[in-house]
């Protein structure tokens, strides 16, 4: 795969993860379904989704194999706690959590398992981490709600595990649908309506669908796709770009504040991560 798509597709992955922050962050916020119910649809239409595409592409998903049980329980994991968290955090806050404690977990994770990290794609990280703490730097003293952030960490937690498995994935829609289809069963066995009873409004299950259709289902077999390219440092580094993202689709789209100093921190963002993409290992 040359670096120009790479890099597009790449951007195209994270631009759907930042998505799925906003559309959780709307649904929630206009308390237009409940937090529980909107990461089982989620599932579900992903689920769906993705089984027509098995379908259409003639391929065979192979449910036994090697660290399936972890994918499904990682994802899992993301998908309740990301949902759940975004009842008490912003769109901005959650995402800088979730990838943050993503790229730790990842970039780690890449180290012990003896993947070689450039000189640049260090030099890229510092850059992107440096206009990350830039960026939220004057939401530190905000103190967002513990239960929120402990939430989103385990969430975190999860889809970095599940990242971290997809890089031996060589059928990666395959292997997303089945995940998928696991993680939807686990979580239809937890009763959210008693959990939480916020009726679900036709608006709240459009949004879930489209999150789980769309920026979950097809974001998450095309970012198993890239992963066997990205290893997980440079993955890692990648998703440092959420953040702004979400930031920004915030101030479009939920009347989110925006200032100069986000934009400029974004583009710092940005460039940190094309450098540590684009860097290659000798």
């Amino acid at each position: 795969m040359t670096g120009f798509r790479l890099l597009a597709l790449t951007a195209l992955t994270l631009v759907f993860f930042a998505a799925n922050s906003l559309l959780t962050r709307a649904a929630l916020t206009d308390e237009a379904i409940g937090a529980g119910q909107f990461g089982l649809i989620r599932l579900a239409a992903g689920t769906v989704m993705l089984a027509l595409l098995v379908v259409v592409l003639e391929q065979r998903p192979k449910i036994i194999q090697k660290g399936r049980l972890t994918a499904v329980l990682g994802l899992f994991v993301y998908m309740v706690g990301f949902s759940i968290a975004y009842v008490w955090l912003d769109a901005g806050v959650g995402a800088l959590i979730l990838f943050a404690v993503v790229q730790a977990t990842m970039f780690a994770g890449g180290l012990i398992s003896g993947e070689k990290v450039p000189f640049g794609r260090w030099i890229g990280m510092g850059i992107a981490m440096g206009g990350l703490v830039f960026l939220f730097l004057p939401r530190i003293g905000a103190a967002p709600e513990p239960l929120g952030v402990i939430l989103m960490v385990a969430g975190a937690l999860g889809f970095a595990l599940y990242s971290l498995v997809g890089r031996n994935s060589t059928a990666p829609i395959a292997d997303t649908a089945v995940n998928f289809g696991l993680a939807t069963v686990l979580a239809a066995l937890i009763p959210w309506g008693l959990l939480d009873p916020t009726p679900a409004t036709g608006f709240g299950v459009l949004l879930a669908m489209i999150s789980g259709a769309i920026t979950s289902g097809l974001g998450y077999a095309l970012w198993y796709a890239l992963m066997p390219h990205l290893g997980a440092t440079r993955a890692a580094v990648a998703q440092l770009s959420a953040p702004a993202l979400a930031l920004a689709g915030g101030a479009i789209f939920l009347a989110e504040p925006m200032t100069l100093g986000a934009v400029l921190a974004a583009a710092t963002i940005m460039l940190g991560v094309s450098i540590a993409i684009r860097a290659r290992a000798t």
